[in-house]
């Protein structure tokens, strides 16, 4: 049965977060409002938490996972970047942006995608995702949670409750997201090529 985490938005509780984030330290699967929507995360080193977090999304390992990191100064760890796709990472984070990035070594292969060794990077701008990243100290692999078989997220943290509270550990609940995915880039080719137009302005951070 998950545990029910009701946080502030803007000012989220120490307290409750710390109770979070053990849960994730010890392979459980949290249910966390991002600047998207919410998200399913769980612990980066955790083999049986990644398996079972595509499980309850309902998918297969072909399916690009993310690493929610708290800034850029973790990238270096876990993507390849030039000078060129730095600056453009930089004018995007923190925001509604994913980049796909070439991985390096450090990443689990669990994590990257099987046959191109890529992987997804976000920094999200949302206060409770990054001071929950702050007590873990290293990113969390994350999805978009849409339950299997449809395709929109679940926004309401009590639907989320009543729909997956036997699947996973955690659920902190800090109101409505935006509800709408992110920008999706993939950088892994050098040029940027846009995979999927979402909440993220892509003017902003000039690709338009």
């Amino acid at each position: 049965m998950a545990q029910f985490f009701e946080v502030h938005p803007d000012n989220p509780q120490p307290r409750l977060l710390r109770q979070a984030a053990a849960i994730l330290s010890a392979g459980g699967i949290a249910a966390i409002p991002t600047d998207s929507s919410y998200a399913l995360v769980c612990h980066l080193d955790d083999k049986a938490a990644a398996d079972a977090l595509r499980r309850v999304r309902g998918v297969d390992d072909k399916h690009h996972l993310t690493l929610l990191c708290r800034d850029l100064s973790e990238l270096a760890s876990y993507a390849r970047v030039d000078n060129r796709q730095y600056r453009l990472l930089k004018s995007a984070t923190p925001g509604p942006y994913t980049f796909i990035l070439e991985a390096t070594k450090e990443v689990p292969r669990r994590v990257s995608h099987p046959s191109r060794r890529t992987i997804g990077l976000r920094v999200p701008e949302h206060g409770v995702t990054q001071e929950l990243l702050g007590l873990l100290g290293q990113p969390l692999i994350c999805t978009t949670l849409i339950p299997p078989g449809e395709r929109e997220p679940l926004n309401d943290a009590d639907e989320i409750r009543e729909r997956f509270e036997r699947q996973i550990q955690a659920i902190v609940a800090a109101g409505p997201c935006p509800a709408e995915p992110t920008t999706v880039i993939d950088l892994s080719g050098g040029e940027p090529v846009v995979i999927r137009a979402g909440r993220g302005d892509l003017a902003a951070i000039g690709l338009a």
